[in-house]
């Protein structure tokens, strides 16, 4: 899993069927001491908002699971929205 915040939304005319009526994200994925450290493209299932920080499941397999599928073009998904974030006892700001 990983942290990540959400800066955008992708928009696509043509995509795989997997895809059809599913919001996806563009995230950027967030180091352990805040900073950026490059982004993903994650499927919404939380109904999560641009700015705000979630929690990523970038894992293929268990990201098809909580999707409920067997195959499918999808890596990662954004299964929460974070409200407190504490890293190494102490809490983070999370805008």
């Amino acid at each position: 899993m990983k942290v990540g915040k959400v800066v955008g939304t992708v928009v696509s005319t043509i995509n795989a069927p997997v895809l059809d009526g599913r919001r996806l994200l563009v995230c950027d994925v967030q180091g352990i001491s805040g900073e950026p450290s490059g982004y993903t493209i994650a499927v919404d299932v939380v109904d999560a908002g641009v700015g705000e920080t979630v929690l990523i499941l970038d894992e293929g397999t268990s990201a098809r699971q909580i999707l409920g599928l067997d195959w499918g073009a999808i890596r990662a998904v954004v299964v929460g929205v974070v409200e407190e974030l504490i890293v190494d006892g102490e809490d983070r700001e999370v805008v």
